[in-house]
């Protein structure tokens, strides 16, 4: 019974739906929204959700909609997410949904993901007396930038009440028609931080009167590259990349300020304090035998990802049964981040990858690349996904 409605969702989704998704998806593409800026993204998703007849919180964590469809029957109740923000990337590709904003552009894919997440909720709104319980869509905020959107709208409530949360995210790296699983740990930790090295200016002729901070913060470099060589287990993966180094006005001036910024990723939370320690530690004790003054800020962001085994198997058992001309790999861990890792944090999920490459080369850009772009036969595959998962694990958990 399960599976005959199952497919006969995803029918109705591809003939009846399938072509608004991707109508949905290059409006969104042409009228990208920065993290923490975003106004008109959310106010056409809760327009779509209203005209749906779901009930709709705006404003959740600060800028995150919801829509709840309460189905016919008892059951469980089930979340399925969706991100909306854009990146500051002027958008280089030539084709006629191309971002109309300059310095902004759909470049993750996430104008995908909600427009594949409102045809799902079009979808299930007509069927709300078939579901054996309710079902809470998630369109969130500022993913792109720490502190993110997931955790200030986990904090408003987007959670309470739901059994178990799920999301996915669109993958240039893997073909059209593969999805991408990993049970457990399956993203890092991401930290930022900076390091300002105060030291004294003068005459690059007399260095002796001076305390030069480029030199001091060239030495910082090499330093934190022995954290994870030397402080770190080699059983613990880890990074520490100095990405921006800054100081200096003209050649023959010693720099009396120089500015280091760089991340750190880690899945262990013990790797990631040690990490922030001997950060701190290694300034202290330049600042001491340098005679300079050195501050360091450090920003924790968002922490490891990690997916539950039962939510893995429900997810990799339902579209194995329903979808059969999709081909699941398992992934490896990986040092990127997502703060759907906070949901994980508060109710058991999953989080996996939908194969977004095609045969055509304008397909095969990464992720934050000004010319990425995606096969949009793997928008309603992402749509068949979540519609998969709502019919096994409420028709399942409703029965327990």
């Amino acid at each position: 019974m399960t599976e005959n409605l199952i497919a006969r969702w995803h029918r109705e989704i591809e003939h009846k739906y399938g072509n608004q998704i991707v109508d949905w998806r290059r409006y969104l593409h042409r009228h990208p929204e920065l993290s923490f800026e975003e106004k008109e993204t959310p106010a056409f998703i809760a327009a779509e959700l209203n005209r749906l007849g779901l009930e709709v919180r705006t404003g959740v964590g600060g800028g995150g909609v919801i829509g709840v469809l309460r189905g016919g029957r008892p059951g469980p109740t089930i979340a399925l997410r969706a991100d909306f923000d854009a990146l500051p990337i002027q958008d280089e590709k030539e084709v006629e949904y191309a971002s109309t904003v300059p310095g902004v552009m759909h470049a993750c894919g996430h104008d995908g993901h909600t427009a594949s997440l409102l045809g799902v909720a079009s979808l299930l709104s007509e069927q709300r007396d078939l579901l054996h319980g309710s079902i809470v869509f998630l369109f969130q905020h500022a993913e792109e930038k720490p502190p993110g959107g997931a955790q200030a709208m986990v904090a408003d409530g987007c959670l309470d009440g739901v059994d178990a949360v799920f999301g996915i995210h669109l993958a240039s790296e893997l073909p059209v028609g593969q999805f991408g699983l990993c049970d457990g740990t399956f993203m890092a930790s991401v930290d930022a931080f900076s390091i300002h090295v105060e030291g004294k200016g003068g005459h690059a002729a007399r260095p002796h009167d001076s305390v030069d901070s480029i030199v001091i913060a060239s030495g910082l470099v090499g330093q934190l590259q022995q954290i994870v060589s030397r402080r770190v287990s080699p059983l613990h993966p880890a990074v520490v990349s100095i990405g921006k180094i800054q100081g200096g006005s003209a050649f023959n001036v010693i720099a009396s300020r120089t500015m280091l910024e760089g991340t750190v990723r880690t899945f262990d939370p013990e790797v990631r304090t040690l990490i922030e320690e001997e950060i701190r530690t290694i300034a202290e004790g330049a600042a001491r035998s340098s005679h300079a003054t050195i501050r360091v800020d450090y920003m924790n962001g968002y922490p490891s990802l990690i997916n539950h085994s039962a939510e893995t198997s429900i997810v990799r058992e339902a579209v194995s049964s329903t979808l059969p001309e999709v081909v699941i790999v398992d992934l490896e861990k990986r040092m990127g981040a997502e703060d759907f890792a906070y949901y994980l944090q508060h109710k058991p999920g999953t989080f996996f990858y939908v194969g977004a490459r095609g045969e055509d080369e304008r397909t095969h850009f990464p992720h934050h690349h000004p010319r990425f772009d995606i096969d949009e036969r793997a928008l309603v595959l992402s749509a068949k996904a979540f519609l998969s998962i709502v019919g096994r694990y409420l028709t399942e958990r409703s029965q327990l």
